[in-house]
């Protein structure tokens, strides 16, 4: 782990680096389909700390609930919408000084096991877009799931077997649709599968490749170099952050271009900047998903449309237009 050092600066437009407060909302490890969210989100906040503390006191007084701790569930109550708008507003208190890399966990995992399979993101885009329509809701379903159950580390069964077999009867059961030539494409694929799941023999992978807050972290790493200066992130403390995680997400972000000073992990309670993005992650992740599945807010989607990554993990089309700008590259 680095990146301890005292000096520097905290949240401030001026000084050797940038630091930037992290969390994260929407975790379920790698159970990305059976989970009980469908979208994670990552989000950064560059706030000096008096700054930070003045807003948590903001929301302490105008919500006054008992809770020890504050949430973004106490934010996304009806009562408290004027809250909301306020924190997210314009002329709000965190405007320019945050962002929210997003994640739509059924995109991911059809990214990652068309990536790994057959070495074709766009496949996984394509997929991803007509592989519901054309095998049905219940075939889809069991697909994600299959594939799924292939990544992840954790497994019960034979996972190679479940996944060759789904995807061969869809495969049979919808010759000649949009999502023909993937199937059988993936249906060829089966050594580059069974090679992936042989490595595990010799241990847990250090990057699972479902974990979504490792990439979410380069990604916010690569987000907030842009002005060229460099950038140390403060992070709640996860389990997942390990040392050697951490000397990883340190040697990727700098690889794309990011110019990370380090990783310093924290507990959020004794941090009002971690808290303040933990609010936002909580409350993008839930606008999002409303989104999402088509009971989205217009007022509140257009106030979270500013901070969201344009580069997030995102294959919803009709979604993806609403929550963010169109990103320079593909979502």
């Amino acid at each position: 782990m680095s990146g301890n050092r005292a000096d520097g600066e905290r949240g401030e437009a001026a000084g050797p680096f940038l630091e930037i407060a992290c969390d994260e909302s929407g975790s379920d490890g790698e159970n990305l389909t059976g989970g009980n969210t469908d979208v994670f989100a990552h989000a950064g906040v560059s706030l000096p700390e008096p700054t930070a503390a003045a807003i948590v006191r903001e929301i302490r007084d105008r919500i006054r609930s008992p809770a020890e701790e504050y949430k973004a569930n106490h934010l996304l109550r009806e009562k408290y919408r004027v809250v909301l708008e306020w924190l997210l507003a314009p002329h709000g208190p965190v405007h320019g000084q945050a962002r929210v890399h997003l994640m739509e966990k059924t995109y991911f995992v059809v990214d990652r096991a068309v990536s790994l399979l057959l070495d074709d993101p766009a496949g996984a885009v394509t997929l991803f877009r007509v592989g519901r329509r054309t095998v049905g809701e219940d075939g889809w379903r069991a697909f994600l799931a299959a594939a799924n159950h292939l990544l992840r580390v954790r497994h019960d069964g034979d996972p190679v077997e479940t996944f060759y077999s789904t995807v061969d009867a869809l495969r049979r059961a919808h010759p000649g649709t949009d999502a023909a030539e993937i199937l059988e494409r993936l249906a060829a694929s089966r050594p580059r599968a069974e090679a992936y799941r042989a490595a595990f023999l010799d241990g847990p992978p250090l990057i699972p490749v479902l974990n979504p807050l490792l990439p979410a972290i380069v990604r916010t790493a690569v987000l907030w170099s842009g002005d060229g200066r460099p950038v140390r992130l403060v992070h709640d403390r996860q389990n997942m952050l390990t040392p050697d995680r951490i000397a990883w997400i340190e040697e990727t972000a700098r690889r794309a271009g990011a110019r990370l000073d380090g990783v310093r992990l924290v507990v959020a309670r004794d941090d009002t900047r971690v808290q303040v993005a933990d609010f936002l992650a909580g409350i993008a992740r839930k606008i999002a998903s409303d989104e999402l599945n088509g009971r989205g807010d217009p007022a509140l989607t257009a106030l979270l449309r500013p901070y969201v990554d344009p580069a997030s993990v995102w294959g919803d089309v009709r979604s993806r237009a609403l929550l963010a700008a169109p990103p320079a590259g593909r979502w």
